[in-house]
């Protein structure tokens, strides 16, 4: 007894379901180009001129049927203005309907299936042609599956069984006609339809594809983001923290005090990575290390990651740092300060710590200028040395590419290349005149 009570409850979810995805539709409604409507109204036009043309030469005629060998039927046709007005109505309607046909096709079907029921027997090819036209475009056009499959056997049935045996409002020439018609297009729509899904599909699958690849981008771009700042921050603190430690290394037995200053300085440097590259690694992940019971120096070291990006304002730490390692750099700034974006400020920043490490690696004995000028319209940043005795080997000038990247931000541009006095020049314009 349960099984037979669970299976009549399963028959009636399924039975309830039906019904209600029978009014969902199975995608999305068309949307008829302009070319198409213009074909519909032109296909409505003739069909609306021949069927009230038919009407009016038959309002007074009478039509004799042979029902049997000798036996004949005279069916008078409507007459006078008044089933005149009347063919004409229902021939409009039916033909008028059909201009919607593409974007309404079940309304469309159930104003011509009415209009075709109301047709008099004795004229009924006035709506019979608009009719078959409104069932092909139910079943190619309509959205609504389930109810375009339940309506036109409906309507066919209603049509093909009016009126009488004598007179049935389908001509015995076109019942064979009106069998064929809805199987072609059930198999027409049918196709349509798994047009329309396999071309659904491979629009989803082509946006997945499309939002797989804008992610990846978005990785590869903060990860050069990530690789720049990493560059910077390394190279800088690390050449003036081995500089130091060289110069240490080679005054400790001379001179302990100015060996102990240049330790100081190497600690100092090694402070300001480690802060910097807690930035850094905050670009990675934001999620908290819950050391909540961290006293005493772990406090300074959350403090120090709290502390803001550098900035223009910072320029005077980093040319003291530079200056320690025993490089002479002279800092200038012109025109009125105005307070910029973090980011713009630390682009600039990152220009003359950049130019200032290649500097301090490549033109040993050298001298350095660094020039901020506030514009009106744009932040010009300016590095120049003198030249010197060549440091290290040439780099691989990921650098100056990480600095272009920064400022096309911005739409800044860096500009870079020896001076004709001697030495090396490095100089960025970002504008301001949209900030």
């Amino acid at each position: 007894m349960t099984d037979v009570r669970t299976t009549l409850k399963r028959l009636r979810d399924a039975a309830r379901r039906t019904i209600r995805d029978a009014g969902l539709p199975s995608g999305p409604p068309l949307r008829p180009t302009r070319r198409a409507w213009q074909f519909d109204a032109l296909v409505a036009l003739v069909l609306g001129i021949a069927t009230v043309y038919y009407g009016v030469d038959n309002a007074n005629n009478v039509v004799v049927r042979e029902i049997a060998p000798g036996v004949t039927v005279v069916m008078p046709r409507p007459s006078g203005p008044v089933g005149l007005a009347f063919m004409v109505t229902l021939a409009f309607i039916a033909s008028s309907a059909l201009v919607l046909r593409r974007r309404y096709p079940l309304a469309v079907l159930g104003v011509v299936t009415a209009a075709t029921l109301a047709t008099p027997q004795s004229v009924l090819r006035l709506t019979f042609y608009a009719f078959v036209i409104a069932v092909y475009s139910a079943a190619v056009y309509s959205p609504y599956r389930a109810a375009a499959l339940a309506a036109l056997p409906v309507s066919v049935v209603l049509v093909g069984t009016s009126g009488n045996s004598v007179t049935p409002i389908v001509p015995n020439e076109y019942v064979v006609l009106l069998i064929l018609v809805p199987m072609a297009v059930a198999a027409v729509g049918l196709r349509t339809w798994k047009l329309r899904t396999a071309e659904g599909r491979s629009r989803l699958s082509a946006l997945e594809r499309e939002q797989a690849e804008a992610l990846h981008r978005a990785v590869e771009q903060e990860r050069a983001r990530i690789a720049r700042e990493l560059h910077d921050v390394v190279t800088h603190n690390v050449s003036v923290m081995l500089i130091q430690a060289g110069a240490a290394r080679k005054i400790m037995a001379t001179s302990p005090e100015e060996a102990g200053e240049a330790l100081f300085a190497v600690e100092a440097g090694g402070r300001a990575a480690m802060t910097e590259l807690r930035h850094v690694m905050g670009l990675l992940t934001m999620a908290d290390e819950g050391e909540g019971t961290d006293t005493g120096g772990d406090l300074a070291d959350s403090a120090a990651e709290l502390a803001p990006q550098p900035g223009l304002d910072q320029l005077e730490a980093l040319v003291g740092r530079v200056r320690d390692t025993g490089l002479p750099v002279d800092l200038t700034v012109t025109g009125p300060h105005r307070p910029l974006p973090s980011g713009l400020e630390l682009a600039a920043y990152r220009v003359v710590q950049e130019a200032l490490t290649n500097t301090v690696k490549h033109a040993s004995g050298a001298t350095a200028a660094v020039t901020i000028e506030y514009g009106p319209e744009r932040l010009r940043v300016e590095v120049t040395d003198t030249g010197g005795r060549q440091g290290a080997g040439a780099g691989s000038g990921r650098g100056l590419i990480g600095l272009r990247e920064r400022l096309a931000v911005y739409d800044g541009t860096l500009d870079t290349g020896r001076r004709l006095t001697g030495g090396y020049r490095v100089e960025a314009l970002i504008p301001l005149e949209a900030l």
